[in-house]
């Protein structure tokens, strides 16, 4: 049985190397997800070979799937689950995770559906711009997860996207209830800016009652909590989690820990707070950001579960996305997670 189960979208990645622009030929928020039917997909398809751009990869992608497959890679036992149809799609998924060792269930098999697929536009900066289809992914719920997968587990990772389905809000409110009635942590992604701009109250749901820990940037930190550093709005984080990790692309990840509270009344609890900055690894060439932060998350997580101090964690998940920004794609190959943590331990 998994130690960590993970719960998010199953979504099959198209990527494209553009300029900006052709990415502003797109009508595309640059450095955002925008969700579309399958005949917007296809309209955005059409222009983009219009432009004589092609795909230059095809893989399994889905935030809290390249968190998984990161953790898995590194030696936990994780399990995804998810909701792809009974397409050719769907089996090139699962097996993908499968093969570096991602645990799934039949139970993520809508028979009949159709497998979400994400058009991904890499800009020269590296920035990833995302249109997502979501298929059948659209109507996961509760029947699409094997419960049983929970006896074991310590860890609950949820990716933001899913505050934007309706049909996951009852499940999610069940899995939160499980989870914490059997000392389950819990862990949310924030995954993208779009996430709360536009789901915020679904957001907002999945952190009711606090979790464990939260990942997210420092755009999506600042957006959420309304403060204007990334320092202040990670400490502010600390409202809704235990722990809060925010990374600022080359800058220093902070995470904040939640120390203590203090005061009597529920108005006048202050929460005493730990900063700690880690430094981010050397890159030598940002290629592609997409991925990044959904394998940082999954390369800490993998730590947490181990029981390293977060010093440790952080430098291991930032160079595991160090490695992740220097190639085209949102994954690595299954060594080349481990090959990067292994070079932070010796250290």
């Amino acid at each position: 049985m998994a130690n960590i189960v993970a719960i998010g979208n199953a979504l099959v990645d198209r990527e494209y190397r553009l300029t900006d622009t052709e990415l502003q030929n797109t009508g595309l928020v640059k450095g955002n997800m925008t969700l579309a039917s399958r005949a917007d997909q296809q309209t955005l398809l059409d222009r983009l070979a219009n432009m004589q751009l092609h795909p230059v990869k095809q893989a399994s992608g889905g935030s809290a799937a390249n968190s998984a497959y990161a953790a898995a890679c590194l030696g936990s036992d994780t399990f995804y689950a998810c909701r792809v149809g009974d397409d050719d799609a769907g089996q090139f998924y699962l097996a993908d995770l499968n093969t570096a060792g991602v645990a799934t269930s039949n139970q993520s098999i809508a028979f009949g559906g159709t497998t979400g697929s994400c058009v991904v536009l890499v800009t020269p900066d590296g920035e990833r711009t995302m249109q997502t289809h979501l298929g059948t992914s659209a109507e996961i719920g509760r029947d699409d997860i094997d419960f049983s997968q929970l006896s074991n587990a310590q860890w609950l990772y949820f990716e933001g996207y899913l505050a934007m389905s309706a049909t996951m809000q009852p499940a999610l409110a069940t899995l939160k209830d499980h989870a914490r009635a059997h000392n389950i942590k819990i862990v949310v992604s924030f995954a993208d800016p779009s996430v709360i701009k536009f789901a915020r109250e679904g957001l907002d749901a999945m952190l009711a009652g606090g979790v464990a820990a939260v990942f997210c940037n420092a755009e999506e930190a600042q957006l959420y909590t309304g403060k204007h550093n990334q320092r202040d709005a990670a400490e502010a984080l600390l409202a809704v989690a235990e722990l809060a990790v925010v990374t600022a692309g080359a800058q220093d990840t902070i995470i904040a820990r939640r120390v203590s509270t203090s005061g009597h009344g529920s108005d006048d609890k202050k929460i005493a707070s730990e900063l700690i900055n880690v430094p981010t690894a050397l890159v030598n060439e940002l290629i592609n950001t997409n991925g990044a932060g959904d394998s940082f998350a999954g390369a800490f997580l993998h730590g947490l579960a181990r029981g390293y101090d977060l010093i440790t964690c952080g430098k291991i998940a930032s160079a595991v996305a160090g490695e992740v920004v220097q190639t085209f794609g949102a994954r690595l190959p299954p060594e080349a997670y481990r090959h990067a943590m292994q070079h932070v331990l010796a250290d």
